[in-house]
């Protein structure tokens, strides 16, 4: 029988060699950006640079990832010291920077938020937490939130709810979803704030007539990210939490995307909204690009967890290393404040495109660092219709000016916008200016 030896691919390859290899290779599903997709070789700071040598201003941060910017230095040297010393025991074993880690987490996260379950990615956590949920209320079911999303498991896709991330029917009938609080498209029909949050008030709804009437929790991001940066209005998650508890469930907060000072002036998304979590999940810009997520619950949540449960990979002391060093910088250097202040100068430039291209902007939305624009056929006539292909063309442009940005939304018609915290005036006036050429370049009106 003969075999075919496959050769590696190069050390040093250019963009056409490495895409052709990831053809071969990778799952021909992962969703890769642009036309042509990028080959990214290295990065410092909000800039980063590609096989061919072309640089581009890092404007979402390898989704909301990137949190004090590409190879820092104090996070690199951190990364180094603890791998040289120790990079992996599973969770068997206890280490300084996991309960350093710990007890930070316990420190600056709202309420009584204190016993920690590490992972290394968010999906995990949302699964811990919706486990932990279970076990403290004796309940099985969970209140999720339509075009949420909380990652690649089976029970994870089940609380998914943007169709274009769901390969399979849902796994886990449990799991009940909720209107989004989606004002710019309010699945309700109404509007802001006459409604009086009625998105919110339909949870009691949903629970009494699709649930057995206890439910175990109700898992919310703080803003939808993959939805499209959905902001809830200020009154939400008073109403909805105060519903999930009347019913026996417990408050799951989703901060994976909205955590560690994104959202601007605070530290945590739900600090907006002035409640309380029973569980919070976070993953993201812990680590500043390393994979770790965590669960934090209160005591009494934490202790209903009597099982034996343990993680290989979750609390690998290197990317703890990497999180305390990356949580000091963020607090030391006040980036929640920058993200307030950065993010203020960002609305604004997104407001003036709106005024500038009223037809095809049809909603800028978000917080702090963690902008949106959806993009419409026709906002001026009131044709709220997703244009994908008008997504697209900017979206290429802005590529081709040095810029790069996501996109998302269950129609792909929404730009989200997420620098590092780190991320000064200039930048954003930089960033700005290319959108604006973009927006010219492709037509937009």
């Amino acid at each position: 029988m003969s075999t075919t030896v496959k050769s590696p691919a190069p050390a040093s390859a250019t963009s056409r060699e490495v895409r052709e290899k990831h053809r071969e290779f990778l799952l021909p599903a992962t969703i890769l950006y642009y036309q042509e997709p990028l080959v990214l070789t290295e990065g410092k700071g909000l800039r980063i640079q590609d096989a061919d040598g072309n640089e581009y201003l890092d404007f979402f941060g390898g989704i909301l990832t990137v949190s004090i910017g590409h190879a820092d230095d104090r996070v690199n040297a951190a990364v180094i010291a603890q791998i040289s010393r120790l990079s992996h025991v599973s969770s068997l074993y206890p280490t300084l920077p996991v309960v350093e880690l710990a007890e930070r987490l316990a420190r600056i996260t709202p309420g009584r938020l204190q016993h920690s379950f590490l992972s290394a990615t968010g999906t995990e956590a949302d699964e811990t937490a919706v486990m932990l949920a279970q076990l403290h209320t004796g309940n099985t079911e969970i209140v999720a939130l339509r075009h949420g999303y909380s990652g690649r498991s089976m029970l994870a896709q089940s609380l998914t709810a943007v169709g274009t991330w769901r390969p399979l029917p849902t796994q886990v009938a449990a799991v009940k979803h909720a209107p989004a609080p989606y004002c710019y498209r309010c699945p309700l029909k109404l509007t802001y704030p006459s409604c009086g949050v009625a998105c919110a008030k339909d949870i009691e709804e949903l629970i009494r007539t699709t649930t057995t009437g206890r439910i175990a929790g109700f898992l919310a991001e703080t803003i939808q990210g993959v939805g499209g940066f959905i902001t809830p209005p200020r009154e939400y998650f008073e109403i909805a939490v105060g519903i999930v508890k009347k019913y026996g469930g417990v408050f799951i907060c989703d901060e994976v995307q909205t955590g560690f000072g994104r959202t601007g002036g605070k530290m945590w998304g739900i600090e907006h909204y002035g409640v309380e979590p029973d569980i919070l999940t976070m993953a993201k810009g812990i680590a500043n690009g390393l994979p770790l997520g965590a669960c934090i619950a209160t005591p009494e949540v934490a202790a209903s967890l009597k099982a034996l449960t343990i993680s290989t990979f979750g609390g690998n002391p290197v990317a703890c290393a990497a999180a305390n060093e990356t949580i000091r910088i963020i607090e030391d250097e006040d980036l929640p404040g920058n993200a307030e202040r950065m993010g203020k100068i960002l609305r604004e430039g997104f407001e003036e495109l709106k005024r500038r291209y009223p037809k095809n902007v049809g909603d800028v939305r978000g917080m702090g660092l963690m902008q949106a624009i959806e993009i419409v056929v026709d906002e001026t006539s009131g044709d709220r219709t997703p244009d994908k292909a008008m997504t697209n063309r900017i979206f290429e442009e802005t590529r081709r000016r040095g810029l790069l940005v996501g996109k998302s939304g269950l129609e792909g018609n929404v730009f989200r916008v997420a620098p590092a915290l780190t991320v000064g005036r200039s930048d954003v006036e930089e960033a700005l200016a290319i959108i604006r050429e973009s927006f010219e370049a492709a037509g937009a009106a």
